[in-house]
């Protein structure tokens, strides 16, 4: 393959009531942050702390350095408002769940 070979991915960021994916061509090579840079995505959302963002590619954590392959979509993280932990404990001390509960659970047959 030339040096000078493209690939196709995709970068994408996603608010409660908007999702942003952006398609580009990287040189071979290209890592997850340098991605990240050239689609133009933290121009649009000036918000992003790139330094202190958790990245991803379909869903798996990855390093910021990691290596593109053709087809990878890099997913940048929103942190978490709340600890997923922390509501659990909180719901089951007062006698909750987060919405998992069956028809048996409820009281319905």
């Amino acid at each position: 393959m030339a040096s000078d070979s493209k690939i196709k991915v995709e970068v994408v960021y996603a608010l409660p009531q908007k999702q942003t994916l952006l398609a580009l061509e990287v040189a071979v090579g290209t890592t997850v942050i340098e991605a990240v840079r050239a689609s133009g995505i933290l121009e649009s959302y000036p918000e992003i702390d790139i330094a202190n963002s958790k990245l991803g590619i379909f869903g798996r954590m990855a390093k910021a350095d990691e290596v593109l392959q053709p087809g990878e979509r890099v997913e940048i993280y929103r942190p978490l408002k709340a600890d997923p932990k922390e509501v659990r404990r909180r719901l089951a001390a007062e006698g909750k769940t987060m919405g998992n509960t069956s028809k048996k659970e409820s009281g319905e047959d």
